[in-house]
């Protein structure tokens, strides 16, 4: 999926996902998932995040999990 986001695959390769991505919730949601991570965290740095900050993005994960 990395390569999908980043924009490396080939254009074959990017239209087979994107057809299984259509048809895959699941998949969709991991990379709508995976998408507002990176989104939200951009280039975070360890130690860069507050206590606060780590807290949050790990109660966000939980929710996510639990709904």
């Amino acid at each position: 999926m990395a390569s999908f986001l980043d924009g490396d695959l080939t254009s074959s390769d990017r239209a087979r996902l994107e057809i299984h991505l259509a048809a895959c919730p699941h998949c969709s949601e991991y990379l709508a998932q995976l998408q507002v991570t990176i989104d939200l965290l951009g280039r975070a740095e360890p130690g860069v995040l507050s206590d606060e900050a780590l807290d949050e993005l790990v109660g966000l994960y939980q929710r996510w999990q639990a709904g």
